[in-house]
């Protein structure tokens, strides 16, 4: 067969029933990208004849003799196409692993389609942006701007990796091939709770292509977590490579090492697996209860009450509920649900392993390269010159590549047989054996005086941590800040991580507040209606106040900075926004119309240890080398990083070359999770960039003999007095004399100081269907001094977008364990479609204490969407909706009959 690819043809034949993503790929067309094989979300979209397909359901067969254009072919080097450069100006993406296809999409577009985005962008997801930067890409609108020297900070540059994005050139976990690379798959566990009796592996040997087959006799026998902190200690070691126990549907039974994808897959189905099958059970009160089945033994010595499931449980109380109730005029309870929710970031998990000058060699997608190789260290007994962990760019990650999940497997496979091997997860195993958001159950008592002075506040959470641990005491005590928000002098939480026979919960985009937030915003609003209040003035009542002590779990001393009224100021910023949206009005007159907030506030990084090190070097090429650890995975931090560093060290991002996310070639890093990428890390490149800056400064006025206090950074010069001395005359006399301009500074995640954000949506309810749809959406935050306002906006608009799709369309359907839903068609993330417009309002203050006094807000912004959406759900039917999503079922099912049918 004969193909013309980006202009170059090929004279290959496809393998039998291969579809055209994988041939494409196979001919080195990287671009090219995989997030589903089910034609649901556009990635690997190219042209066959200048139309845009889904090249995963194209059988490749049908590119024969026509011409195929991916990402790469768009526009020529140097002379990018139109659409990619507007991509880049907008900047139209943020991980970027959608880009190449949306990009392929768009530029296909007529005027008359351009018009309609909503239809015509239909095939193209994107969980990041939130669409509008996609929306302004697309019509040709830009935001990123030029920074002069040493005015990098506040200015919207751009992505330093975006022009490779857009053109495709950005290389992702996967986007790699290496001769005589192996190909793991992994047999799943049929069964919620079963003892592996035997595994019979011959036939699965006997398939062609088929080198090994591993199970839980082949494998390290030492307990881990595959979470990622760094303290691995606040985490259970309770998982094992393989084990001969499954505890959920979907575990790993066996790995299969093969020549190919299909070789190992046709190896995983002729494995004969002889199991035991033993009692579960799927829901943490039943798992509490006494005579449940178990699921891990006394062994576990981190089982606090290993007869009843419970992993963790915290008691905390300050002052005396019970008299607090006892001296409200108004009393609410009520109870909440926050159900699983996937990441369903685009690229699944993957690793690539190989031996390297006697040395393992692991390309991963993980938000942690340094604590990833800590594990494979411990798991092999490897010393750490025995290995290197490293990062490309990494697509999409909200938490849930803070795990070890894939690396283990192809480190095992290598080191076994010396050669090169991958394991890339599919989106099916995406859903159903990565670790989702912790369902959770919390009941909420307030008590409130008639004025809505707050007298007892009262939470019972109840989280189901599935069959492994990781993360689940974690996000136990992280559930504290939604207590902390309110000021009451009389306050109880009680909470329980509970085991059950259910797919593992992890770390997920707001860690452990999410749920609470929504338990709690929510109760807040009902108390509000029940004392007559407006629920903005209740909340204003009852905000914790710059000077007054953050209590949630206990009223000890803490590292938390809180000295200004962030939270009040979003909270009036939202009810002025919502006030000039009253008039907009719903789509008919079979439409119910109501408004909701909920607020927030989230510590700027997490309470266990973070640390980062960063290294700053002047080049011999006269720019400036900042490597550090943190991941880049549409977050920005690599941004904000080098306008950090080009600030401190007087001239523009052009100037600054970053190295990130490799062991060898970057210091240790906690890791690009709890918003720390910018908090921690920025702090260490601040020092960093400093440290240099200062020692130019002082070798320059030794060299002039000016005083140092009248020698200031000038781009690539340095000024001293009235004299200009450019950098490359100082570097060449500093190496003349074996002096080089290089330091490196660590950080860590302390002090710490408080994000503060508000979500207001006024929305639609339809009275005969339960549709929701969101006239309005508003949101305010505190993010300290903005670094990059482009980014910001984006990274608060992709957290509503998200926790918009986390409310109203995504829930795992479990059925006795088993996830009926697997794939994006039917769990439905948002598309272009379902995300409205957000209105930014961002609330300049300077009480952080994180580089240049700036906040993250990539963690936070999503806490208050869920409950706003809830309050204003209720606001329209009157119906208090308590368990999420707010699916138009859920919504019509209740509706008074009155209201459910059309007026008139």
């Amino acid at each position: 067969m004969s193909y013309v690819v980006n202009g170059r043809e090929f004279d290959r034949e496809p393998a039998p029933g291969q579809c055209l993503r994988t041939f494409l790929r196979e001919l080195g067309h990287f671009g090219v990208k995989k997030g589903c094989d089910a034609g649901d979300c556009g990635a690997c979209t190219v042209w066959l004849d200048g139309t845009p397909v889904h090249s995963c359901v194209t059988p490749a067969f049908r590119a024969d003799g026509r011409e195929v254009t991916t990402i790469e072919g768009l526009g020529r080097p140097g002379a990018p196409h139109p659409m990619q450069r507007q991509f880049e100006d907008a900047p139209g993406f943020q991980c970027g692993f959608c880009t190449a296809g949306m990009i392929m999409t768009s530029a296909a577009l007529t005027e008359e389609q351009k018009a309609d985005l909503p239809r015509a962008l239909k095939g193209n997801l994107c969980r990041c942006t939130g669409y509008r930067a996609i929306e302004d890409a697309v019509k040709g609108l830009g935001a990123v701007e030029t920074a002069a020297p040493g005015k990098a900070v506040g200015t919207s540059v751009g992505a330093p990796a975006g022009h490779d994005v857009v053109t495709g050139r950005a290389e992702f976990t996967m986007d790699t091939h290496i001769d005589g690379m192996l190909h793991l798959k992994v047999l799943h566990s049929p069964h919620a709770h079963a003892r592996i009796l035997s595994v019979d592996r011959s036939a699965a040997l006997a398939v062609p292509g088929v080198h090994r087959v591993y199970t839980w006799e082949d494998v390290p026998r030492r307990r881990f977590t595959t979470a990622i902190h760094t303290d691995h200690l606040v985490d259970p070691d309770d998982t094992c490579i393989l084990d001969d126990t499954v505890r959920f549907v979907g575990q790993r039974v066996a790995a299969v090492l093969a020549d190919t994808v299909g070789a190992a897959e046709e190896g995983c189905r002729r494995l004969g697996v002889a199991y035991e099958v033993l009692p579960a059970v799927f829901e943490p009160e039943a798992a509490m209860a006494d005579g449940a089945p178990q699921l891990h033994g006394s062994h576990d010595p981190f089982v606090r009450d290993p007869g009843h499931n419970v992993l963790l449980e915290l008691h905390a109380h300050i002052g005396d509920v019970d008299a607090g109730f006892a001296a409200a005029d108004v009393v609410h309870e009520g109870t909440y649900f926050s159900p699983r929710v996937q990441h369903a970031h685009l690229e699944t998990h993957g690793a690539v392993a190989w031996m390297e000058d006697g040395r393992l060699t692991v390309r991963t997608s993980s938000q942690s390269p340094s604590i990833a190789k800590v594990k494979l260290e411990y798991l092999f007994a490897l010393r750490p010159d025995q290995l290197r962990v490293f990062c490309k760019r990494v697509g999409g990650g909200f938490g849930g590549k803070q795990e070890v999940i894939a690396e283990d497997l192809v480190a095992l496979a290598t080191l076994d047989t010396g050669r090169p091997t991958c394991l890339e997860y599919t989106r099916e195993e995406e859903f159903t054996t990565a670790s989702p958001r912790h369902p959770m159950t919390l009941t909420v008592k307030l008590g409130a005086k008639a004025d809505g002075t707050l007298t007892a506040f009262q939470v019972r959470n109840v989280s189901n941590t599935g069959a492994y641990g990781n993360h689940g005491g974690e996000t136990l005590y992280a559930g504290g800040a939604a207590v902390m928000i309110y000021r009451c002098p009389n306050k109880k939480y009680d909470a329980w991580s509970v085991y059950t026979n259910t797919v593992p919960s992890g770390a997920l985009r707001g860690y452990g507040m999410t749920q609470p937030a929504f338990a709690v915003e929510s109760a807040m609003d009902e108390l509000a209606r029940a004392l007559h209040l407006d629920p903005l003035e209740l909340r204003r009542r009852n905000i914790v106040r710059p000077g007054e002590p953050l209590v949630a779990l206990h009223d000890g001393p803490d590292d938390v900075i809180f000295t200004e009224d962030g939270l009040a100021a979003c909270i009036d910023l939202v009810g002025d926004a919502l006030a000039r949206a009253a008039d907009r009005p719903p789509p008919g007159p079979e439409w119910l119309v109501g408004n909701g907030v909920a607020s927030s506030l989230h510590e700027t990084a997490p309470p266990t240890e973070h640390l980062s090190e960063a290294w700053v070097t002047l080049g011999d090429d006269l720019r400036y080398e900042v490597a550090v650890g943190t991941v880049e995975f549409g977050e920005g931090t690599s941004t904000a990083h080098v306008q950090i560093a080009a600030d401190q060290l007087g001239t523009t991002p052009s100037r600054i070359r970053l190295v990130q996310s490799d062991t060898d070639r970057t210091g240790f890093d906690t890791g690009a999770f709890a918003s720390a990428g910018l908090f921690v890390a920025g702090n260490a490149v601040l020092r960093a960039a400093g440290a240099v800056r200062d020692r130019i400064l002082e070798f320059a006025a030794a060299h002039t003999g000016v005083h140092v206090v009248m020698c200031a950074m000038d781009d690539d010069a340095v000024r001293c007095g009235d004299r200009r001395v450019p950098l490359a005359e100082l570097v060449a006399l500093a190496r003349r004399r074996g002096i080089r301009f290089t330091a490196a500074r660590k950080a860590y995640g302390s002090p710490r100081s408080v994000t503060s954000n508000t979500q207001g949506f006024r929305v639609a309810v339809h009275r005969v269907t339960g549709e929701v749809r969101i006239l309005y959406s508003v949101h305010a935050a505190d993010a300290g001094v903005i670094i990059n306002p482009a980014q910001v906006r984006g990274q608060v608009e992709g957290g509503v977008a998200q926790g918009i799709g986390f409310a109203l369309t995504e829930n795992h359907h479990v059925h006795d364990g088993v996830m009926t839903n697997p794939n994006l068609r039917n769990y439905r993330i948002p598309a272009f479609a379902d995300v409205p417009r957000t209105e930014v309002l961002l609330v300049g203050s300077t009480d952080s204490v994180g580089p240049v006094r700036a906040k993250g807000m990539a963690e936070c912004c999503i806490n208050p969407v869920a409950p706003a959406l809830a309050n204003a759900v209720h606001d329209a039917t009157g119906v208090r909706y308590r368990a999420l999503p707010l699916t138009p079922e859920r919504i019509y099912g209740r509706l008074p009959a009155e209201q459910s049918v059309p007026a008139g």
